[in-house]
Formats: structure tokens, C-alpha cells, sequence
């Protein structure tokens, strides 16, 4: 079984293809672009088609390799094609990086303010939009016979924060999503994982947040006693989808400053 155990080239994703949702701008567009770095070649999921093309053409002027493809993740007819895309453009699909949410541009408050149409519509990305995008690429795996899909939650799963109460549900589900879906897909070698950041100061939160942004990211209650940034998820992301974690899944990884521990 390990006749070719590469531990210098263990964590590397040099040459895999690796599709990131919401990866037009904020945390998703600093993935994009980081993994690129790293050498992986990158299929750019975004529902802001313009923000696809920006953060694709970046990545190629850079030398790296990027395909922007307008993906609205709650559209099962999108995600089919943003499956299509990845294997037209690069023949595989070695990890998928289910990034894409509403949280920023959602108000805060309180619970009984929330409609049945915002709830559904929160729902319907940060979960179906999650399942979508995981049966869009198992095909690819399965056929490939391994896999790495990477579901990005929220430190509010652990900390049952009030006044967003759609995103922190959402979020919740997708730990479970997480946790169920290794079980039916490990005989495939396929890996499911979640990563839950805390509050992250990404140019769509600070757009959207401003000084309440930059005013309570810092934390007394947190270990690392600094703002947390994007480029902050990119280990554990890379982790996830390299080699290194063959054997793990099912499984959160807390990357809040340690503001959280379980």
C-alpha cells in the first residue's frame, strides 16, 4: 500500500485540480489564489461572474492555471456544469472546496425578524448549495476512486452565536453534512472534512461590516490575540486536500485563533 510514500511531497497539490465555490472574492477569491501559488489548477466558482474572470485572469497572469466558471450553488443545473467545466477544462477533479455562503450581506437580529424567505434563501446556499456541489463531483472521484471535499463552516457552530440565528443553523447542518456523507463516501477513498474559521476580516466582510468589521474581530478571549485573516484557512484547506489526509475524515478543524477548543 505505501511502496510510494512521498513524505517530502505529502502536503503539496501541485497539479491538482481543485474547485473552489464563492471563489470570486472574500476568503473564497484568497483560496483561489493561494492554492494557485501552491500549483494546484483552479476552477473559480462564483455566482458574480465578473469576480470569476477577475480572480481567474489574476491567477493566470501569475503563471498559475485558473478556469472561471458563474456557478450559483443552490442551482443544481450550475453545479452539473461546474462539474462539466472542471472536466472539460482539466480531464479530473481531485478536491472541491465548498466555500460559498451567505453571511455578510445578511442583517443582524433577532430571531423572530428573520422571515421564511430569508431562512430558505440562507438554507438554500450554505446547504443545498453544499449538497449540490457534493453530488456534482462524486462522480468524478468515484470514477478517480479518490477524492477531497472540504466543507467550510463557522466557528458559530461552536459557539451558538444569537442574532444570525439562519447562518449559525446553516452551519450547524453542515457539520453534519460533513459528518454523514464521509461515511457513505470513504469505500471510494473520497475524504470529507470541515473547517470552521472564526471571524474573518476578508474584503467582503470588511465591505460590508466596516468599523463593527475591524472593531470586534480582535479578541480577548482568543489564544492569538490578533485579527484573523483569510490567509489564515489556507493551511488547513491545503491539508485537507493534499495526500497528508488520506486517513482523515469526517472530521473539523477549528481555525479560530484559539477562541474555541474542543
Amino acid at each position: 500500500m505505501f511502496e510510494n510514500f512521498d513524505v517530502r511531497n505529502l502536503i503539496g497539490i501541485e497539479d491538482r485540480v481543485v474547485i473552489v465555490t464563492g471563489g470570486g472574492k472574500g476568503i473564497g477569491g484568497v483560496d483561489c489564489r493561494r492554492l494557485a501559488e501552491a500549483g494546484a489548477r483552479v476552477v473559480v466558482a462564483d455566482i458574480d461572474a465578473e469576480a470569476n474572470e477577475t480572480t481567474a485572469a489574476e491567477i493566470e497572469a501569475s503563471g498559475g492555471s485558473a478556469v472561471p466558471v458563474a456557478t450559483d450553488v443552490s442551482d443544481e443545473a450550475a453545479t452539473l456544469r461546474m462539474a462539466e467545466t472542471a472536466m472539460s477544462t482539466y480531464g479530473r477533479i481531485d478536491a472541491l472546496i465548498n466555500n460559498a455562503s451567505l453571511m455578510s450581506v445578511l442583517p443582524r437580529g433577532a430571531w423572530l425578524d428573520i422571515d421564511v424567505e430569508r431562512w430558505d434563501r440562507v438554507m438554500g446556499v450554505n446547504v443545498r448549495g453544499v449538497f449540490l456541489c457534493c453530488r456534482a463531483v462524486f462522480p468524478a472521484m468515484r470514477e478517480q476512486n479518490k477524492g477531497k471535499i472540504v466543507n467550510i463552516s463557522s466557528s458559530r457552530f461552536w459557539e451558538g452565536t444569537p442574532n444570525r440565528l439562519d447562518y449559525s443553523t446553516s452551519k450547524a447542518a453542515v457539520i453534519g453534512l460533513t459528518r454523514s456523507l464521509s461515511r457513505e463516501v470513504g469505500e471510494f477513498n473520497i475524504t470529507v472534512n470541515a473547517v470552521t474559521p472564526g471571524f474573518t476580516l476578508s474584503d467582503t466582510q470588511v465591505a460590508s461590516s466596516g468599523d463593527y468589521a475591524r472593531q470586534n474581530a480582535p479578541d480577548e478571549q482568543k489564544a492569538i490575540k490578533r485579527h484573523q485573516y483569510p490567509e489564515d484557512l489556507v493551511g488547513a484547506i491545503m491539508f485537507l486536500a493534499s495526500d497528508a489526509s488520506d486517513f482523515i475524515t469526517g472530521q473539523t478543524i477549528n481555525v479560530d485563533g484559539g477562541r474555541n477548543m474542543h
